[in-house]
């Protein structure tokens, strides 16, 4: 591994700004959205539609899209979907403006805005590590300042903004998030281009798929490092469901306390992401991922036992510093290791893993609390988050993962004696 004291490249800086305006625009627009759609509908199915239809892509084309990033020129894909998304988001505005919109409109809007962030993130997260030449130290801090941003952004500043914008009208919050997006694909049209790895053309697109899920499957560190935000998905979407249920209920907090009691948890998430590198450096990257994903998992077990909201508010916050660190290490470390042809297809299956398990989360939260008792989702979850730490401990402990580093390091340089033992050392099913 590299000592850490190399300089981000200057491109970086534009990619970061994209995303900060980006994730602005997002933060404008999840707040805006259920608003918008609240003036149309009281029908909680219609308003599910809504906010399911922005995450069937990823169910139906996860792997399919991550295989067609992988033959695509990603720096390309990333500005032209933020292009795509911003030209979308005239189209409601537009209604909007002439009281023209319905919930129809805005489902199928959320199935293509989130069809374009499938696109958008799976070729963002392919495209960083060639930015960065795949140096894991450089990979660690830039994926630490790009998840600050992001949280900053959609979880502080958007939110008020797009409740704000609401009130100058109902096209207004759309417009915006159309500017950031606009913002965002200019800037990254002016990255630099990097070589697009080699294509495999003799196979067909759905065999190539096939083959990106395989090779997660097959490796028990990148099996590892899918299987703790599939789980976690499952276990925090359980939580979601009955949290404002559970802080008004049991904690006797009302709607603006709420808001400040979900801010904790952002405001964890950006103290944890800040620390991610200074934490794998400390501890070694396997141990600070089980290390934080025991934190998460005791933090919601601090939150079902919270008995006033100043407890709640700081297992929240504890809870959102592990997640934040954990999602900055996860992907670094995965950027490092992934072979470049195959990291699109990579980063799509561990996704799309993960949003495939969190409908069974809120499933799981609601069942559990109208069966049992209210608390009964936090504590499944903390169990839930507390046993996925201990299985997959081994699985990404750190001598699979230095020995994944080694084998990533060693595969740049083909005339290195010792690369051929050490790929097989890590190759899939191997390790």
């Amino acid at each position: 591994m590299t000592s850490g004291v190399r300089q981000l490249p200057t491109g970086f800086g534009r990619l970061w700004t994209a995303q900060t305006v980006s994730s602005l625009g997002d933060g404008v627009s999840h707040a805006a959205l259920p608003l918008i759609a609240l003036t149309l509908t009281r029908d909680p199915m219609a308003l599910a539609v809504v906010t399911a239809a922005g995450t069937l892509p990823w169910l139906l084309f996860g792997v399919l899209g991550g295989a067609l990033v992988d033959r695509w020129d990603r720096r390309r894909t990333v500005w032209v979907m933020d292009a795509a998304r911003a030209g979308l988001l005239a189209i409601p505005a537009a209604a909007a403006a002439l009281d023209v919109l319905s919930i129809p409109l805005l489902a199928a809007v959320a199935f293509l805005l989130g069809l374009g962030g499938l696109f958008f993130d799976t070729a963002a997260t392919a495209y960083l590590p060639d930015l960065l030449g795949r140096d894991p130290a450089l990979l660690e801090r830039a994926n630490s300042r790009l998840r600050g941003a992001q949280t900053a952004m959609s979880g502080f500043a958007g939110p008020p903004a797009g409740s704000a914008l609401l009130a100058l009208g109902r096209a207004v919050p759309l417009l915006a998030d159309a500017v950031s997006f606009f913002l965002s694909a200019l800037l990254v049209r002016s990255l630099p281009a990097m070589p697009r790895p080699v294509p495999e053309i003799r196979e067909s697109l759905l065999r190539q798929a096939r083959a990106g899920a395989s090779y997660v499957f097959r490796d028990r560190l990148l099996l590892g490092l899918a299987l703790r935000p599939a789980v976690g998905n499952i276990a925090f979407l359980a939580v979601e469901t009955v949290l404002a249920l559970f802080a008004h209920d049991r904690l006797g907090i009302d709607t603006y306390g709420f808001g400040l009691l979900l801010t904790t948890e952002a405001t964890g998430g950006l103290l944890g992401a800040g620390i991610a590198s200074h934490l794998g450096r400390r501890l070694g990257t396997g141990t600070a991922l089980t290390c934080t994903a025991a934190v998460e998992g005791l933090a919601i077990l601090g939150l079902a036992a919270a008995p006033n909201p100043y407890v709640a508010g700081l297992a929240l916050a504890v809870c959102g510093a592990g997640m934040g660190a954990t999602m900055v290490l996860g992907p670094s470390l995965r950027q490092a290791i992934v072979p470049a042809h195959l990291m699109g297809r990579v980063a799509s299956t561990s996704r799309m893993l993960a949003m495939c398990a969190a409908p069974f989360g809120a499933f799981l939260g609601g069942w559990l609390a109208t069966t049992y008792d209210i608390r009964t989702p936090l504590y499944a979850a903390a169990g839930l988050l507390l046993g996925m730490t201990a299985v997959t401990a081994s699985m990404t402990s750190n001598r699979r993962v230095e020995a994944a580093l080694r084998a990533a390091a060693s595969a740049s340089d083909p005339d290195d004696p010792a690369s051929k033992d050490l790929a097989q050392e890590s190759a899939p099913g191997l390790v």
